[in-house]
């Protein structure tokens, strides 16, 4: 069994101690200690030695009993002062080994290392701290095991760099990049200083009517956008700096990070989904960036380590000419983009409606907001906003659609922030048709491919959007279709390749339709079953209506009930990860 690093102990002390040492002390010295004078300070000097020393003894009781071991299968970690916690990590759980470093920690020569395995929400196991050396004999020894390779047999894997981030790379990525998570603290800046500062300007300003409304709007969104784009480029360049991605063996390996700087993997036989996202901007100049998600997997999601909630997918290329990003895809998954099936032309309609909804919502509640308070607000202002939200429409329209390749459906969908999506047949979880009432109105609905990442979680799987219904229902037959396809086909190539491993004769493959008892039987292993869709919902103003001038050329719906979609789980080990409980067994010894 092997231990945490040394140097964990001071660390780790220090991190704890800095936080209720300062609390202690405010309280000490802050009048605290008026109670009982000299002997009120001294006891409190003598309280927060006590605590220093707790702390320290504590974390030494952690570093003794703290003990991990990389087995032929599992991962084992054995921990915990008062009670005790054994976890076992099958190797084939295991997602990610992820490496991360802040400044501190490279001084200190030590590193947090992560282990994610499919279908958590959290990390799996974390090792908090060990030599950076010995993080990364963990990461490889990981990734060797898991290919089922034993120590003499072992061989260093090709190493192949596929994208490396230049400075110059760098800086377009800060410039287009915004944060606009800052919006709130600028208008509450804005609001408490402008009365300030209008105090100290000679210059007469207008304090009410239509020039002051105006001038205020417009100041307030010129400093939301320019405080926006600082926060993101400072943001990307901390987060990208010497970003680097390698291709070693069956996996992809990733470098960057100024401040906290990660190491991680990305297991090719683990990708769920592969994502090109852009911005107008990005759109303009020709770049787009390359997202690539796993199961279950969050990278950087953990709180402990100090850094930001991911969003369950890693950059692969944080941002290059939109011809590499797709080079790249066609490189791990061999597909292209397709050409797209939009949705009907009248959906167009549909979305300057909705818009247009919008601003009308906006005018009526500053005409309200008017009355109440006798104020010269001009309310009218967003209506001058309708032919800018039929163009939005349009642009909706143009920007979404769905296509089918041989291995892959695609799917692309919005306009500020387009994602297009990239999903194997063979990683589809469940296919999904819905209707909300407003697209039963309109004679449309999503078909939704969920596979087992993460972001599926908050609705961030691949959906063919507004389709027509009779479209929707045949998209789905044939999702449904191309998925038992794909598994038959790789449940196929994964018996072959055992017999192959055996020395056995390889039987040529069995392409003869299946009887109906066969048929069951494969149904039963594909874990195939027949749910119903998802209740509809609302997302719509409930007084669109929809276009019927397109009812002769699209077939209307006759019947408004509901259609049923073909849920299929996948028999991979992989996608079985991501839906069973977490991997390991707890065990209290009080």
């Amino acid at each position: 069994m092997s231990h945490l690093s040394p140097l964990s102990v001071p660390y780790r002390a220090a991190q704890r101690s800095v936080s209720i040492v300062f609390a202690v002390a405010f309280f000490v010295f802050s009048g605290g200690a008026a109670f009982g004078g000299f002997l009120g300070a001294f006891g409190g000097i003598i309280l927060l030695g006590s605590l220093v020393l707790a702390i320290a003894g504590y974390e030494l009781a952690y570093y003794q009993r703290f003990e991990y071991e990389l087995t032929p299968d599992t991962f084992d970690i054995r921990s915990g002062v008062f009670g005790r916690r054994n976890r076992e990590i099958p190797y084939r759980r295991i997602q990610n080994v992820d490496i991360s470093r802040n400044v501190a920690q490279r001084l200190f020569g030590i590193a947090a290392v992560n282990l994610e395995t499919a279908g958590g929400g959290e990390t799996e196991g974390s090792l908090r701290f060990v030599s950076y050396d010995e993080a990364l004999r963990i990461q490889t020894e990981v990734a060797r095991l898991k290919r089922g390779e034993t120590a003499g047999e072992a061989t260093e894997p090709d190493r192949e760099v596929l994208f490396e981030l230049a400075p110059r790379e760098l800086g377009i990525v800060g410039a287009l990049s915004f944060d606009l998570r800052l919006p709130g603290l600028v208008f509450v800046f804005v609001t408490s200083a402008f009365p300030v500062a209008s105090s100290y300007i000679d210059v007469p300003l207008p304090t009410s009517g239509v020039v002051a409304t105006a001038l205020g709007l417009g100041g307030l969104v010129l400093l939301v956008a320019l405080v926006s784009w600082g926060a993101g480029f400072v943001r990307a360049v901390v987060n990208y700096y010497d970003f680097r991605l390698t291709r070693v063996g069956d996996e992809l390996q990733y470098e960057r990070g100024l401040l906290q700087r990660y190491n991680g993997s990305i297991p090719l036989d683990k990708l769920q989904t592969l994502t090109i996202e852009d911005n107008p901007l990005k759109r303009h100049f020709g770049f787009a960036t390359l997202l690539i998600e796993t199961a279950g997997y969050a990278p950087s999601g953990d709180s402990r380590n100090g850094s930001s909630v991911g969003r369950g997918s890693e950059a692969a290329i944080p941002l290059a000419r939109r011809e590499r990003v797709r080079s790249l895809v066609d490189d791990l998954e061999g597909v292209a983009e397709p050409t797209y099936e939009r949705p009907p032309k009248r959906i167009r309609r549909r979305y300057a409606v909705r818009y247009s909804l919008a601003l009308g919502a906006i005018a009526l509640a500053l005409f309200g907001a008017n009355t109440l308070l006798d104020r010269a607000i001009p309310w009218y202002v967003p209506l001058a906003l309708v032919p800018v939200a039929i163009v939005a429409g349009v642009y909706q329209w143009r920007h979404r659609g769905y296509g089918l390749t041989d291995d892959h459906v695609v799917t692309r969908n919005g306009f500020w922030k387009r994602e297009t999506r990239f999903v194997p047949y063979y990683r589809i979880q469940t296919i999904i048709d819905t209707r909300t009432i407003f697209q039963r109105r309109w004679r449309v609905a999503t078909v939704t491919a969920d596979t087992a990442g993460s972001l599926s979680l908050v609705g961030g799987d691949a959906a063919a959007v507004d389709i027509g219904a009779d479209d929707a229902v045949g998209l789905r037959e044939t999702l449904n279709d191309r998925l038992r396809d794909a598994l038959a086909e790789r449940r196929e190539e994964r018996r072959r390749a055992r017999q192959a491993a055996l020395g056995v004769t390889v039987d040529a493959p069995d392409v003869s339709e299946p009887d109906d008892d066969e048929a069951t039987e494969a149904s039963t292993d594909d874990g195939v079953a027949e749910t119903p869709t998802e209740s509809p919902g609302s997302d719509d103003s409930p007084t669109e209506s929809p276009d019927t001038d397109d009812s002769s050329t699209e077939s209307p719906d006759t019947d408004d009930s509901f259609v049923w979609g073909d849920a299929v789980e996948t028999p991979d080990e992989e996608n079985e990860a991501a839906v069973e409980d977490r991997s390991g067994t707890d065990s209290d010894d009080r």
